[in-house]
């Protein structure tokens, strides 16, 4: 068995790419429904009103309106609703 490694050999040489979590859309920002506004792992940010929460996690918005995100309770939860636009009748 070598006591000494070949040229070249690295055993750290690998990285892997960013997974782009984060907020995508920020407060008083106007959105579409189906927008993504926040990628996130767990729930550090809660959906409020007009918002959906995906299988990972992903907060988007269920109608078209404004963002607006509120710290609620005790706990200092961090929450993010959608102020849905008046449609003219």
């Amino acid at each position: 068995m070598a006591h000494k490694k070949g040229q070249g050999s690295s055993r750290n040489g690998r990285d892997s790419n960013g997974q782009r979590r984060g907020v995508k859309v920020f407060g008083g920002e106007r959105v579409n429904a189906g927008q993504i506004l926040v990628r996130q792992r767990g729930t550090r940010v809660h959906a409020g009103a007009n918002v959906g929460m995906g299988r990972d996690h992903t907060l988007y918005a269920r109608v078209s309106g404004q963002v607006r995100y509120t710290v609620h309770g005790e706990d200092q939860n961090n929450t993010v609703s959608i102020v849905a636009e008046n449609s003219p009748a």
